[in-house]
């Protein structure tokens, strides 16, 4: 096995929670760094979550949730991530599910994984 610290680092997008401090220390034990970045073609809304573990880690009964629009000028605000595939199997745990995960272009130019609207 390939020590963690060794595994090629995924890309994770997020334009929500799992930008919160705590919703890090919570998922993968550890605050993550990353850098702004932008999802073009897609719009936000809001979902209401149920979910009682979800619910207590970030503190919020609504999440936001993108979906596509297809309109370039359409953009989502957020940060993109370094985390390996641990870290990502542990979001992928953390999302309800309403959100899906697909691989996103970014305004910046790179991949990266992103939850959006299932």
């Amino acid at each position: 096995m390939v020590p963690e610290s060794q595994e090629t680092s995924i890309l994770l997008f997020s334009y929500g929670t799992l930008q919160d401090k705590a919703v890090q220390l919570a998922n993968f034990g550890r605050e993550l760094t990353g850098r702004p970045d932008a999802m073009t073609g897609y719009v936000q809304n809001w979902v209401d979550i149920t979910d009682p573990e979800v619910l207590k880690t970030s503190g919020k009964a609504q999440h936001p949730i993108v979906y596509a629009s297809y309109d370039p000028k359409d953009e989502v605000l957020g940060t993109v991530f370094e985390v390996s595939q641990n870290e990502l199997h542990a979001a992928d745990a953390y999302e309800v599910a309403d959100y899906k995960r697909v691989s996103v272009l970014l305004k910046s130019g790179v991949h990266a994984w992103v939850y959006i609207k299932a």
